[in-house]
């Protein structure tokens, strides 16, 4: 395989060659919050100009900004300006809830929701539907949930572990969201935009797939318990397997 990048003023795109005879190429567009997440292509190639080539994939990168408000603006842009991908990929570190998953490891988010999108009532919180604000089967929802339901899901499940995600505007910090949380949601792990990555791929009928890797476990905040090198440093391993796989 030859892996090519190519950079403009505003995307990313990478070029792979690929030992078979196609005649158009697999678009993949690799959507992350921050540049460092972005930057887990670079282990792919040197940068270089793309021209017309065969049997290849192409890969635009999106860096966004933090949060699901960004996140929505960037990709709905992106996909206004651009022809739609055969795949979106969203990529990132998260938090984990979950004990056996450990700092550094990939995971795939099947299914997310944004958590704290609702109403409180006294010491209780609803979410949209239980409030009756909108239907728990409103499209793309199913059970007030947002499902990655595809076939490279599918394909995924014998690389990366299937984790149940929630996405939050502020990240958790204290004991007592992560119980509350915990016992609302019950997630492995928590980030601030895949709900919203979900949400549109799914509005807009385009495959996708999410990955994260543990950066941090769900705590009272506690920076010298994180380690984002190597989560950003597991992911960029992994994402040749996705390539491989595909």
């Amino acid at each position: 395989m030859i892996f090519i990048i190519h950079k403009s003023d505003i995307f990313t795109t990478l070029s792979i060659e690929k030992d078979i005879d196609i005649t158009m190429p697999f678009k993949i567009l690799y959507v992350a919050a921050t540049r460092p997440e972005g930057d887990t292509l670079k282990k792919f190639g040197k940068i270089m100009p793309l021209h017309d080539r065969l049997g290849k994939f192409e890969i635009d990168l999106l860096i966004t900004g933090v949060g699901s408000i960004a996140t929505a603006w960037s990709l709905k842009q992106w996909i206004t300006l651009n022809e739609k991908p055969d795949l979106a990929i969203n990529a990132g570190i998260a938090g984990s809830f979950n004990d056996k998953l450990n700092i550094g490891d990939v995971v795939m988010p099947v299914s997310d929701c944004f958590a704290d999108s609702g109403i409180e009532d006294g010491e209780n919180f609803l979410t949209l539907s239980e409030s009756g604000l909108m239907s728990a089967d409103e499209f793309p929802y199913k059970d007030g949930l947002l499902y990655a339901n595809n076939r490279y899901n599918e394909k995924m499940k014998s690389i990366f572990k299937p984790v149940r995600a929630i996405t939050v505007n502020t990240a958790t910090g204290s004991e007592t969201t992560r119980g509350k949380l915990l016992k609302k949601f019950n997630p492995d792990i928590e980030t601030m935009e895949g709900a919203t990555f979900f949400y549109i791929c799914s509005r807009e009928d385009i495959p996708f797939l999410a990955l994260r890797a543990i950066s941090n476990k769900v705590e009272p905040r506690n920076k010298n318990n994180w380690d984002i090198d190597l989560a950003l440093n597991n992911l960029s391993e992994k994402l040749i397997d996705i390539l491989l796989t595909l």
